[in-house]
């Protein structure tokens, strides 16, 4: 017979075991756990070492350490733990192999900005409706896309009842209207082409983006038709006709716009978007883009795109730090649109969409649009990638 220290001794063991198994049950009730990574989410100004727990598609904990086991277990120790990546300019509409190729990358969220125009949109449309992350599509106000000779070169292709007529058709699918102005794309029209793509946004309360840069109209007459919400995409384009005078300062139109709602984006892309010099002027005065994107193509890994987390790593030796480039990928570019409004956030109860990324130290190149070079000391790499609380294969 047990005397009583012998039983309560018996009985708070069975007590803690029983605690023990409770607690693995509710553990293994997660899905995944993402151990040991340094969590940097900008949207609730976390940065600190953590464990992340993914439950029914949902982000279900982060904290210091979390108990237990999970089917599915990511060691993020020594990278970076972060919202899913939001790319507000891409051409992944153009292939239905493309959303799985930035997905790889850690982008959970795309905007095709203007590949098709109303004569073709079914097109773009197909893809986002087939990809495994969001996808939405800004429609081209010239109605037969990118064309190698200019979108709008003739004047006719901006279709104003077109383009109404195929969101009205689509609309949870278009996100807004791109217009492209540079010289070889719009020539003289520019600023008619603009006109025309406002008309049609503002039918159905929608953004504009516009691709700026070498445009034949001033920078200043342009910006003035931007609304609240509308984006000015590749705002590192060199002149003429850059968001900055000749003296480096900015415009006062293009400040005007900033105050009254307008977003500036990176839009890396290949031609003629990004010069060095150009983007030291314009991060010398402070005025910092809101997002970044890439304007990916299907040879992005080719070029001096390569791929989101590339991108973001080219400021880093003009001021910018890791969490600021971060919010640009995430917070920031989920305020612009809709779709991604639970977006860019590890906040608990949040869709479980997380990239997992290394930053590396050491000696890279960077090139911009002209083949210039510079050298910077940090770069961002894909490690792994979480949709929708599953980890995507990387093969």
């Amino acid at each position: 017979m047990w005397n009583r220290r012998q039983f309560l001794s018996a009985a708070a063991a069975a007590s803690a075991a029983l605690f023990t198994r409770g607690a693995r049950t509710f553990a293994a009730s997660y899905d995944l756990i993402i151990r040991g990574g340094r969590v940097i989410d900008p949207s609730v100004r976390l940065d600190a070492i953590r464990d992340v727990a993914i439950s029914a598609g949902r982000i279900a904990a982060v904290e210091a350490a979390i108990p237990g086991d999970a089917p599915d277990t990511i060691d993020a120790r020594g990278k970076l733990v972060v919202p899913g990546l939001l790319d507000i300019h891409t051409h992944a509409g153009r292939s239905t192999a493309a959303p799985e190729l930035v997905l790889k990358d850690g982008v959970t969220g795309w905007i095709d900005a203007g590949s098709q125009g109303a004569d073709h949109i079914g097109e773009t449309i197909a893809v986002a409706q087939s990809s495994p992350q969001q996808g939405r599509v800004l429609i081209n106000i010239g109605r037969a896309g990118i064309l190698p000779e200019g979108d709008t070169m003739d004047l006719k292709r901006a279709d104003v009842e077109a383009a109404r007529d195929a969101i009205a058709k689509n609309r949870e699918f278009i996100a807004g209207v791109k217009a492209r102005l540079s010289r070889d794309v719009a020539g003289e029209n520019d600023y008619e082409v603009l006109r025309r793509a406002q008309e049609v946004a503002s039918s159905f309360g929608l953004p504009v983006m516009i691709h700026m840069g070498q445009t034949i109209s001033p920078f200043a007459r342009l910006v003035d038709l931007l609304k609240r919400g509308d984006i000015v995409t590749h705002m590192f384009a060199p002149p003429p006709n850059s968001i900055i005078d000749d003296t480096g300062h900015i415009l006062p139109e293009v400040l005007a716009a900033r105050r009254r709602g307008v977003w500036f984006d990176v839009g890396n892309g290949q031609t003629g978007h990004m010069r060095w010099d150009t983007i030291a002027a314009i991060m010398r005065t402070g005025f910092w883009p809101d997002t970044f994107s890439t304007d990916w193509t299907a040879n992005s890994h080719e070029t001096g795109v390569i791929d989101l987390p590339n991108c973001m790593s080219k400021l880093f030796g003009y001021g910018m730090t890791l969490d600021e480039a971060i919010a640009r990928a995430t917070v920031n570019a989920a305020r612009i649109f809709p779709v991604f409004n639970d977006r860019g956030t590890l906040n608990v109860g949040a869709p479980a969409d997380v990239a997992v990324l290394e930053l590396r130290k050491g000696n890279f190149e960077f090139l911009d649009n002209f083949k210039n070079k510079i050298t910077g000391h940090q770069r961002l790499f894909p490690s792994a990638t979480v949709l929708a609380g599953k980890r995507v294969p990387r093969v």
